[in-house]
């Protein structure tokens, strides 16, 4: 970007880093990106406790600095996948800035991990969930319900869940836009999908989502409703973890680590599980998704769903 694309506040005075993050999280919030923002003043909270509350000139953020703050988080016990996340956050605004003319690249991160660690396997039988014996209507069989959908739904993320709209059913299939990436995503009712659609059909009549998880339109509210959900949705799943004795706690995330790990159990092609899942970040899926028809998906989808009986 040209100087003259900088932002006025950050022309006034030698621009801090704080500074910028604050900048940049208003703007993705006004363009209604609230979950980057969100993750973008979470790093930035914990910068500035780093920090103590003192302003760090950009041209200060050096190597040195970076690798205290690493020092820092460390000794705080956070973990090293969080640890990574703050600083590719922190890394992103820093490059804004040296792409906006702020402040000369010297590569202050280069020494810091920004990668991803694997995490412990969240896999779990779906098919002894779906025999769980609840109460119709109950906060726990929502939390059911809403894990075997993901599940049937190829790992369909809870975000996706929490805002889809009736209009997303059309005919025999869910069509959606993913909420992370924007890929569009088309997935055939099965006859384990459609019966939970129609479960909750009434109790979502007064809103246009599918679900009664959220009611607001307005982008800001129901963003603030998913989030209250989503804190909801994952302290029910530890409660029905506690009913199943799983060896780890379920979260939001297990059905689409579960769903993967079915299908990878039932020789479905690497490629086919990677589209079906929409990782859209790995080459081969990009590769594959241009060529891999739906039906070929729907077709494993299919496999899993009827050697389940679910």
């Amino acid at each position: 970007h040209p100087a003259a694309s900088r932002p006025a506040d950050l022309c006034a005075a030698p621009p801090t880093l704080l500074r910028l993050l604050s900048l940049r999280i208003e703007e993705l919030r006004r363009g209604k990106h609230y979950g980057t923002a969100r993750n973008y003043a979470r790093s930035a909270a914990s910068f500035a406790r780093f920090l103590n509350g003192e302003e760090l000139p950009l041209a200060a953020l050096t190597e040195e600095t970076v690798a205290d703050y690493n020092a820092h988080l460390v000794s705080r016990g956070v973990s090293r996948n969080t640890v990574s996340f703050y600083m590719r956050n922190l890394r992103a605004a820093y490059n804004r800035a040296v792409a906006l003319r702020l402040v000369e690249q010297t590569h202050p991160f280069r020494h810091v991990y920004t990668g991803v660690d694997r995490t412990r396997k969240r896999a779990v039988g779906s098919d002894l969930m779906a025999r769980l014996d609840l109460p119709p209507g109950s906060p726990l069989c929502l939390a059911r319900d809403l894990f075997l959908f993901s599940f049937c739904t190829r790992g369909m993320a809870f975000v996706d869940i929490a805002y889809l709209r009736k209009t997303d059913l059309r005919g025999d299939s869910i069509r959606y836009l993913r909420r992370k990436t924007g890929q569009p995503i088309t997935i055939r009712i099965e006859p384990c999908i459609r019966s939970i659609l129609d479960r909750y059909r009434s109790s979502a009549a007064d809103t246009p989502y599918v679900f009664p998880i959220l009611t607001a339109t307005d982008a800001p509210a129901a963003y603030a409703e998913y989030l209250a959900a989503l804190d909801n949705h994952n302290r029910r799943l530890r409660r029905l973890s506690a009913l199943l004795h799983t060896a780890s706690p379920l979260t939001s995330y297990t059905p689409r680590h579960s769903w993967a790990t079915e299908a990878r159990n039932r020789d479905i092609p690497l490629s086919v599980i990677s589209a079906a899942l929409g990782h859209t970040s790995e080459r081969t899926t990009q590769i594959y998704l241009a060529t891999l028809s739906h039906s070929v998906i729907d077709d494993a989808n299919r496999r899993i769903l009827e050697e389940l009986a679910l």
